[in-house]
């Protein structure tokens, strides 16, 4: 039977510090539904997910159940295109594009 060869164990790299993306921290202006909710001042895409979080939970928005899904109120319902109900996935993406 042929021997088996150990393998020699490869230097670990340092880990480099993560940079955040500068398209996410770039200030974007709200739309005017979405003022409501965070503010007119332009804020971060990060800041604005936060503060959308922020309002969903201070009203009781989210769903007892499914934690992942979200009810809209008036002023969501807006900015959902109407949905009453989207999952934390579909949101972010509803958000963007209230962003200018």
């Amino acid at each position: 039977m042929p021997k088996k060869v150990a393998k020699k164990a490869k230097p670990a790299k340092a880990k480099a510090k993560r940079k955040p993306n500068p398209e996410f921290m770039k200030p974007m202006q709200p739309s005017e539904a979405l003022s409501k909710i965070v503010g007119s001042k332009p804020l971060p895409r990060t800041e604005v997910v936060k503060k959308v979080w922020a309002y969903i939970k201070k009203n009781g928005l989210q769903d007892k159940v499914n934690k992942r899904q979200i009810n809209a109120d008036e002023n969501l319902k807006v900015i959902f295109g109407g949905k009453k109900s989207v999952t934390m996935f579909e949101m972010t993406k509803l958000v963007n594009k209230h962003l200018k």
